[in-house]
């Protein structure tokens, strides 16, 4: 039987992961925690196999919580509704076994849970997506970050070409491969996209 306990600071949800998880044949839900300090009060009283955890909660946040329990010997998934970058790029460091969305379907995470026992790591395909289209580094050369500063400057094709002495073509080309490296459909997207991550310095 693999334990369980769930830390989410909505109480609704809370009562709905838990009731749905005790309806596994292989489950059970022994610790229910709304917030981050009585997640890891719990992990360390229980001593549960798994330990799914919302991330941002009072007290102390999911990530904050799974980095005090790192090497503890309980797995843990974190829950949450946020598909940040960053969020999942910490949470990898804090050695999670399985980061999941909560629009993701009730069946999955009982999947998950079971992968996560076999020894597998599971994480949402729209974070590997985000975490491959270069979250973490830079992915642009020094001549498309240029290219893409220009854009941001309020430049056409034709006046950047002119000021890095290329032809209006071969601009065209590095905006197309800018686009692309960045996972955007437009101009404006890679300049907030690139704004975001905090590129331009």
């Amino acid at each position: 039987m693999i334990s369980i306990v769930i830390a989410e600071d909505q109480r609704m949800l809370l009562g709905a992961l838990a009731s749905l998880l005790d309806l596994e044949d292989d489950m059970q839900v022994v610790g229910r925690a709304g917030n981050g300090e009585e997640a890891i009060r719990l992990v360390h009283q229980l001593k549960p196999d798994v330990c799914i955890m919302d991330i941002e909660m009072p007290a102390k946040s999911g990530l904050e919580a799974a980095e005090e329990l790192k090497g503890q010997g309980c797995k843990i998934i974190i829950l949450t509704t946020f598909a940040r970058a960053g969020y999942f790029e910490r949470a990898l460091k804090a050695g999670v076994s399985g980061y999941l969305l909560k629009d993701s379907p009730s069946e999955e995470l009982a999947d998950s849970i079971r992968s996560v026992m076999a020894g597998r790591r599971t994480y949402a395909s729209e974070l590997m997506d985000e975490a491959y289209s270069g979250s973490g580094d830079n992915p642009l050369t020094e001549r498309e970050k240029e290219v893409l500063g220009l854009v941001a400057d309020g430049k056409n094709t034709k006046e950047i070409a002119d000021e890095l002495f290329l032809t209006t073509g071969t601009v065209r080309n590095y905006i197309s491969v800018i686009l692309d490296k960045l996972g955007v459909s437009n101009r404006i997207e890679a300049i907030t996209r690139f704004k975001e991550k905090g590129w331009f310095k």
